[in-house]
């Protein structure tokens, strides 16, 4: 089964890293957003197994986002994971008290990006 995955991402040289990590190394499907709002649509449209959405974006910022998405009773049930530059120790309780399965901390290293993942949501081996 082939994994799909939702990035939301506002800045691209991150988001096309990542869509690269995911597809060319785990063989997953990587379905992008470069905003909360187009995120939300995608989420409903595309059900991904799982979405890794990035915490500073403009106009809708990303717990602005998880609380849209936790607000659908389509997405609610998608597990999100929140990338951030935010490294402090209160800043990351903060943002894991929202509800989310896990943080990666940005910059990520590429080649273990699935494996972190993979790590926070309990998915063994593809």
């Amino acid at each position: 089964m082939t994994r799909r995955i939702l990035l939301i991402e506002d800045e691209d040289d991150i988001r096309e890293i990542a869509q690269v990590s995911l597809e060319s190394l785990a063989g997953w499907k990587a379905v992008c957003a470069h905003s909360g709002r187009e995120g939300l649509e995608l989420a409903r449209r595309e059900r991904p197994d799982a979405i890794l959405l990035d915490v500073m974006m403009p106009d809708m910022d990303g717990p602005a986002t998880l609380e849209h998405l936790a607000a659908d009773p389509d997405t609610r049930d998608i597990p999100v994971i929140f990338m951030t530059a935010k490294v402090q120790a209160s800043e990351r309780r903060k943002l894991s008290d929202l509800g989310v399965r896990g943080l990666i901390a940005k910059p990520f290293d590429p080649i273990k990006l699935a494996e972190e993942i993979s790590g926070l949501l309990g998915w063994g081996p593809k």
